[in-house]
């Protein structure tokens, strides 16, 4: 443990995972507002808490699995030429979950339909969130581990750099939640990136691989282009009215 503090690549492999995790994690921060928002303004900081807390846990434990995490990567049953294991029906079940809660709050949002929230299911509803949170955390947690084992294989320097990429998911679950509230269409666009995450996952079960940068690419440059519209709108929110400069006359032209 000591040798790993001293060590500028073990200091290289935490940097590097620590960035990693957090850009892997953008799907789940997304996820976790969509879910919080459903709860009461008291209730939402709690979710996101034992939610993300106990996926932490859950990451760790994995982690101190490797062999039970191997196996899951084995055959389970085959097809023809198409083979099945468990991590592919995870993924597969993530996705379909993913999909399926995307296109009921894209449904919800567009027609303004108020689905079942904290406010009719009591404790239950927070409890719910917690849940989904976790759940859909392990399922992004497989990607990140194999990744994260195949940069190191210093268990510490792992767990380590799933624990600050926690932080800083938690540190900004928060303002992106209320973010995404306040915008109706910034909203849409990330219910739209979970479907889209949804559809990736259940592609990687059955063994097409679409890169993850593509999507994040996309992402960001629906975001961008979100961002133009929201500066165009707000300035012309704030621009004077041309008319109020006008003479009586209806021109500013002398005479």
């Amino acid at each position: 443990m000591i040798e790993l503090l001293t060590d500028p690549g073990a200091w290289l492999s935490f940097a590097t995972l620590t960035v990693l995790e957090v850009i892997l994690g953008i799907d789940n921060i997304i996820f976790i507002s969509i879910i919080a928002a459903r709860l009461p303004e008291h209730q939402r900081q709690l979710a996101r808490t034992a939610g993300l807390t106990l996926a932490l846990v859950v990451r760790i434990v994995l982690l101190f699995s490797l062999a039970w995490l191997m196996q899951l990567t084995a055959p389970l049953f085959s097809i023809a030429d198409f083979t099945l294991s468990w991590r592919d029906a995870i993924f597969i079940a993530g996705g379909g979950f993913l999909i399926a809660k995307s296109t009921i709050e894209i449904y919800e949002t567009a027609e303004g339909e108020a689905g079942p929230t904290a406010k009719t299911l009591g404790r239950a509803g927070v409890w719910m969130a917690i849940t989904q949170i976790v759940l859909i955390d392990v399922v992004f947690s497989f990607d990140s581990i194999l990744t994260a084992l195949g940069l190191t294989e210093h268990i510490p320097i792992i767990i380590a750099a799933v624990c600050v990429s926690m932080l800083v998911m938690l540190l900004a679950s928060k303002p992106v939640g209320e973010f995404v509230e306040r915008h109706l269409s910034i909203k849409l666009l990330a219910l739209a990136f979970l479907l889209v995450i949804g559809v990736v996952l259940i592609a990687d079960g059955l063994h097409v691989h679409i890169p993850k940068p593509y999507i994040y690419s996309a992402l960001a440059f629906s975001m961008f282009v979100q961002a133009l519209v929201m500066w165009a709108s707000h300035r012309r929110t704030d621009a004077p009215d041309a008319d109020h400069d006008l003479p009586a006359g209806g021109t500013n032209s002398p005479d």
